[in-house]
């Protein structure tokens, strides 16, 4: 295996849902039974096709290929490797088995779901557990590489390694931690290449990020142990190991020293002295990640290049590529318009970045003198970001030099929860719902009609004011204690906001996958945040005017605005993160004025930020946290502050849910069967609480008795007082009757929990 046959230029992964969302439109007329199977292969095979096409255009001489995906390669993976969970196995049909576990149908339930490391990608969470056992099922990587061969491609299929697929994974019914059972998985591996090679696969891709964190103290040893034992495969492809999301550190030593050929590392969040560092390497090919595939900014031609110029000082060979799949930008920026020519000049989508490494590449095989146009270009684009005034707003940041720690506290939460309790006059239990309602056909039509000239903003304020009355009789009717307006007037929940504040762009066509079909288009946040108008207030009086009940005005937070959004690179988070949270604090103070008694304040991504590193989870801890209380403390304390976390793993910010200080915080709990509650009671937790009591992802309509099961659970955990009902997220994307049936059973489950407990 030594001298292995090398390639300069490739990518790490590709996004999968089609140029114009074809895949979701497939997916979802599947589902509702428009088409067929055989028509849903056909949309995805075009996919496939083209994206080889636009690789192969591009002048990359490595194709990545398995990165196709239906819903995602968790869950690909789980069926490559024979780990599906055994309530699907009376499930016939494999494609329907598959969406049983992506989605869950009548009879079961869905796999969990949370995100992927520090992304807003959200995967499907692997069961492993005692009677779990692997066995090869290749069919799906080996059908696209033969696919991808046959378009001429030189495919390299791609996997995600025996490491990260088990230290993401959960154990289930008394099983040990999964990683217990890496020996045997690595069998399956082992099987695996062997069935690549004589497919014909000359690399074969492993993804194993989960090297770049802190999971375990061993995961050096575990990477240098299985790779040793893959490296010596007598028959086998070339073996790239691909790092991505930060610094593989001691890992990256382990990797090294293992017989495989090849390492990936991201060289935009980790470091070149990284790589110095490790004798080995001179060795290996490495391929190094020098263009984000996180962000949409162009990059820095001449500084990549010389980044480049220094590892190759220290490597047997060179490949450039982005950091990471580019599944997490848009696909092309010649899809926008209207974007003025500064802008448009700092951005780079996937296309543009598939460029940006094949000039990369050129240059170090060339000369920069090459490709000298493409440096000159990228050189003048970045020149105009330097002295533009949208990026720095002198009122903004003397308002933030300005803030001090009275801006960030509100009065005892006990003195607090006495004032709302007299205000609001709510019984033991109160239920409500997270904030959106279903998006029907009209509503977005109404969206795509202003958009398109043919009514104007006074038949759009009518119709939405229309929905938002019948979503407050629906609730009346259904007998929630606590209401909503229902968002129809929202596109998403961050793009909402990002259009109505200075410093952000909102694209037209700019879509990534968030998981399965949903799709989002995450506004660019470029410059200085300032807010210049009310953004919610006429929706929510207008609401509140309708019902005597008590109405939420809904807000995003600051941290899940940052987090959704691509943004600027030129200045530290943080200092983006408060400015957004100087915005959401005087549409807080707008609606108590107004008189709204409760507010939520989202904040369903604060985990998803988290560091990937242990020394640096309590610096950004804090300033997210300082940022959501800057957000939420200029109302008084007969204001009820509410915020909403779901589809993450909380146990490492449960400290910082509680500093939160929200009166009252709503969380997913239904598919980790309220396992989160135990955490919040270990820190001393005593504010109000809502863990979901039913899954809001899978079209299954929950029983009474299943909801009345979930608040029992609850409630062994939570005094009665201080327990809210409500589900685990917004209905934005469930149908109207399922979610009438859905909440029609909470309402009752929570009337016959009170029944029991009076």
């Amino acid at each position: 295996m030594s001298d292995p046959q090398t390639f300069t230029t490739t990518v790490l992964g590709t996004a999968r849902i089609g140029r114009n969302r074809e895949l979701k439109r497939a997916t979802e007329s599947y589902w509702a039974g428009r088409i067929d199977a055989a028509a849903l292969h056909d949309v995805a095979a075009t996919i496939r096709r083209d994206t080889t096409a636009d690789l192969i255009a591009a002048g990359l001489d490595s194709i990545p290929v398995n990165t196709f995906s239906y819903y995602d390669q968790m869950l690909d993976t789980a069926v490559l490797l024979g780990a599906l969970p055994p309530r699907y196995d009376d499930i016939a049909d494999d494609l329907d088995r598959y969406f049983a576990a992506a989605r869950g149908n009548a009879d079961v339930t869905p796999m969990e779901m949370t995100k992927w490391f520090d992304t807003n990608y959200h995967y499907l969470v692997p069961e492993i557990g005692p009677e779990t056992t692997f066995a090869l099922h290749p069919e799906k990587v080996l059908a696209e590489l033969a696919e991808a061969v046959a378009q001429g491609a030189p495919a390299r299929p791609v996997v995600i390694g025996p490491i990260t697929f088990l230290a993401l994974a959960k154990a289930v019914d008394g099983g040990a931690a999964p990683l217990g059972q890496l020996d045997e998985l690595v069998g399956v591996y082992e099987e695996l290449l062997a069935r690549l090679a004589d497919a014909g696969a000359d690399w074969v891709q492993i993804d194993e990020p989960v090297l770049v964190t802190d999971f375990a103290e061993g995961l050096p040893g575990l990477a240098a142990s299985v790779y040793q034992r893959l490296g010596e495969l007598s028959a086998r492809p070339k073996i790239l190991v691909a790092t991505y999301f930060g610094d593989a550190g001691a890992s990256l030593a382990a990797l090294a020293g293992t017989p495989v050929e090849g390492i990936a590392v991201d060289l935009v969040r980790g470091s070149v002295e990284s790589v110095a560092a490790v004798p080995a390497l001179a060795r290996k090919l490495v391929v190094a990640g020098i263009v984000n595939g996180r962000n949409v900014w162009r990059t820095d031609l001449d500084a990549a290049l010389a980044t480049l110029g220094t590892v190759l000082g220290s490597v047997g060979s060179l490949a450039v590529s982005t950091s990471c799949s580019t599944l997490h930008v848009p696909y092309a920026l010649t899809a926008e318009e209207g974007i003025d020519d500064n802008l448009r000049g700092w951005l780079a989508f996937a296309d543009e970045k598939f460029t940006e490494v094949a000039t990369l590449a050129a240059a170090l095989r060339d000369g920069r003198e090459a490709v000298a146009d493409r440096f000159e270009a990228s050189a003048a684009a970045l020149a105009t970001r330097a002295d533009d005034p949208r990026l720095n707003n002198t009122s903004v940041r003397e308002r933030l030099t300005a803030i001090t720690t009275a801006d960030i506290t509100r009065g005892d939460a006990a003195q607090r929860a006495a004032e709302q309790r007299a205000r609001l006059d709510l019984p033991e239990l109160p239920t409500t719902t997270i904030g959106s309602y279903p998006q029907t056909g009209d509503i977005r039509k109404a969206r795509a009609d202003l958009r398109a000239g043919r009514i104007d903003d006074a038949q759009y304020l009518t119709q939405m004011r229309q929905e938002i009355a019948d979503v407050i009789a629906l609730q009346e009717k259904i007998g929630l204690d606590v209401l909503v307006h229902g968002e129809p007037e929202r596109n998403d929940m961050v793009q909402y906001f990002a259009e109505q504040l200075d410093g952000f762009l909102s694209t037209q066509n700019a879509w990534v996958q968030s998981y399965g079909s949903r799709c989002v288009r995450p506004p660019i946040l470029f410059g200085d945040v300032v807010r210049t108008a009310p953004m919610t207030v006429d929706w929510i009086t207008y609401a509140q005017s309708l019902t005597d009940k008590p109405v939420k005005g809904m807000l995003t937070g600051p941290v899940t605005i940052l987090a959704w959004s691509f943004v600027r690179d030129d200045q530290p988070r943080s200092a983006s993160a408060f400015q957004i949270a100087l915005a959401i604090r005087d549409e807080t103070v707008d609606l108590e004025q107004a008189g709204i008694g409760i507010i939520q304040v989202d904040e369903p991504a604060l985990r998803e930020l988290l560091p990937l590193r242990d020394a640096d989870k309590a610096a950004y801890l804090k300033w997210a946290v300082d940022a959501f209380r800057l957000s939420t403390s200029g109302v008084d304390d007969g204001t009820q502050v509410h915020t909403h976390l779901c589809y993450s793993e909380f146990g490492e910010v449960i400290g910082a849910i509680a500093e939160l200080d929200a009166d009252v915080t709503s969380i997913e709990a239904a598919r980790s069967a309220m396992e989160v509650l135990d955490d919040l009671n270990a820190i001393g937790f005593s504010n109000g609480v809502g863990p979901g009591v039913y899954d809001i992802h899978s079209p299954r309509v929950p029983s009474t008795d299943e909801i009345v099961e979930s608040l029992r659970a609850a409630l062994k955990a939570v005094p009665a007082q201080r327990l809210w009902v409500n589900p685990d997220c917004g209905l934005k994307t469930r149908g109207t009757a399922e979610t009438v049936a859905s909440l029609n059973n909470l309402v009752a489950a929570a009337r016959s929990a009170r029944e029991s407990l009076g």
